[in-house]
């Protein structure tokens, strides 16, 4: 057995996973992020023998190791978070802070990369050894696994594909501080953003009327279920919208060149409605020619990617 743990800004997540990358029994407590990073670890490492205790097993001595996926940048090697945005860590030893608790080994990544790991893992197929795993989410996060390895970088801090710019000048502002980024316009944040605006300047539109006006009611879902409703203006929304994701896809592919890029994320729960005209222009517009192409697909595991992503870190699966 491995206990994979998902350290997120709003709730720690931890799951019992056995040998088949299955989740056998999980749990969660709030993470707390502006508590002092001594009380996150102890509830990461309290939840982590509860998981195993609840599901009757002793972690001390049926689980084989403990991965974490954090937010932020890590040292894997030396087990240490060095920083993250949104929670008290700072050069933080987590691996031998956590190793206060149980006996099992710790090892840590970045929560995109882990996740991808989860989702490389879950494709099952030995003949693949690249792929990109991109999360449309608040932000816009990603992970490459390479040879059947992560990629993190010299530093660990690789992949924050996000944050390159898709927009030079008069770009929508970032969370990093730049403009014009990937994120700004991939992200559900994004599509909100283009959701509300467009809502002001149409407030008789089906979007307008699906929230009775109330813009504090748009989600990422607004403009697709009013698209899927026939609504003209919603549907200019979501093309656009899809346009930004799959331009900034193009460039991850002609840069990587995975054999398989996955895409997770809440907006990945549209399946074909996203995916299908995603794989449309990245068909017209990727820089190979007359060659293998990347297979674009809908990730598989959801939420759970970063559970077991980080249980297969103490496994060297790759």
């Amino acid at each position: 057995m491995y206990i994979g743990i998902d350290l997120g800004g709003t709730n720690i997540k931890a799951g019992l996973v056995d040998e088949n990358n299955k989740i056998i029994h999980s749990a969660s407590v709030p993470t707390g992020p502006r508590r002092a990073e001594a009380e996150i670890i102890k509830d990461m490492a309290e939840l982590s023998v509860r998981i195993a205790d609840e599901a009757g097993y002793d972690i001390n001595k049926d689980v084989k190791s403990v991965g974490i996926g954090s937010p932020g940048n890590c040292d894997s090697e030396r087990g240490i978070i060095i920083y993250t945005n949104n929670i008290n860590f700072l050069n933080t030893p987590i691996r031998d802070e956590m190793k206060k608790y149980f006996d099992p080994p710790v090892y840590i990544g970045n929560d995109a990369n882990v996740a991808a790991l989860g989702e490389f893992m879950a494709l099952d197929d030995p003949d693949v050894s690249h792929m990109i795993a991109i999360t449309l989410g608040t932000g816009v996060g990603g992970g490459a696994i390479i040879d059947k390895k992560i990629y993190e970088g010299f530093n660990g801090a690789a992949m924050e594909i996000g944050h390159f710019q898709v927009m030079m000048e008069n770009g929508a502002p970032c969370s990093c501080g730049r403009s014009g980024c990937w994120e700004s316009y991939g992200s559900v944040t994004g599509l909100i953003r283009e959701t509300k605006r467009v809502i002001e300047q149409n407030p008789d539109c089906d979007m307008a009327k699906s929230i009775d006006g109330d813009l504090d009611r748009v989600g990422g879902r607004t403009a697709f279920d009013a698209a899927k409703r026939g609504d003209a203006v919603a549907k200019r929304v979501v093309d656009t919208y899809i346009r930004w994701v799959a331009e900034g896809i193009v460039s991850v592919i002609n840069i990587f060149q995975p054999q398989i890029l996955v895409i997770g994320g809440a907006i990945s729960k549209e399946g074909d409605y996203l995916l299908n005209p995603i794989k449309k222009i990245a068909e017209q517009f990727r820089y190979s020619r007359s060659m293998p192409q990347t297979e674009i697909r809908i990730a598989k595991l959801g939420n759970d990617a970063g559970i077991i992503g980080a249980a297969v870190l103490g496994r060297k699966p790759c």
